[in-house]
């Protein structure tokens, strides 16, 4: 069975990214961007905090593993 994740193939940087909100490790000093990139958003990867903080949701955890 496949699931779109499957599908997606992230870039170095998007994957970094993933990863370091899958550790809580989001942080400018780290050269990282402050919001993920909007495709990560865009597929449901990422979502927004009611803090405006960016979140790892199940399927970008999913993602995460998978990698």
């Amino acid at each position: 069975m496949s699931n779109d994740s499957d599908a997606f193939d992230p870039t170095a940087s998007e994957m970094e990214a993933l990863k370091r909100l899958e550790q809580g490790a989001v942080q400018i000093d780290l050269g990282l961007p402050v919001a993920p990139s909007e495709r990560l958003v865009d597929l449901g990867f990422v979502a927004t905090t009611a803090d405006g903080e960016p979140a790892l949701t199940a399927r970008g955890l999913a993602l995460v593993r998978h990698h």
